[in-house]
């Protein structure tokens, strides 16, 4: 199947993924669709092998849910402060940090193996292995904390 340089802008899009990444992915896979769930098999295998490197920096971020009765803070790691500066990685801690507050996870654990509250066939760990993919680094889930108005 031939693959336009369209599709492979589309596909960097959706999944962040390298123009040869990219284009690989849409050759081995054959469909668009296909190619999509290979890159995101990639960013497991990259998140695994940055898995041991030490996340030391990053940043905590806060979401209060309209009527200020639920809120969460979320404490997320990442190799260098340059990434904990960078849009990927700041839209990744707000995007975690709503999900706790929607889904209350008991722990991290948890956390990782829900499905992701705006796209349920993707899970947290999804979400963390694409933008480990995109950005080159360990990123982890720090501490997190959600809170209940009136609760324990």
């Amino acid at each position: 199947m031939q693959f336009t340089q369209h599709d492979i802008k589309k596909l960097r899009e959706m999944t962040g993924a390298g123009v040869m990444d990219a284009k690989k992915a849409l050759q081995e896979a054959g469909s668009f669709d296909d190619a999509i769930a290979l890159l995101r098999k990639q960013g497991h295998a990259s998140l695994s092998k940055k898995s041991t490197r030490s996340a030391k920096q990053g940043i905590v971020v806060s979401y209060i849910h309209a009527g200020g009765k639920i809120g969460a803070l979320l404490e997320l790691n990442c190799e260098t402060d340059f990434v904990a500066r960078n849009d990927e990685f700041i839209k990744l801690a707000n995007e975690i940090v709503l999900h706790i507050a929607a889904m209350g996870p008991a722990d991290t654990e948890e956390l990782l193996a829900q499905p992701y509250v705006r796209e349920t066939e993707k899970k947290i760990q999804d979400l963390i292995a694409e933008t480990v993919g995109k950005l080159g680094e360990n990123i982890q889930v720090g501490r997190f904390t959600r809170f209940v108005l009136g609760g324990e």
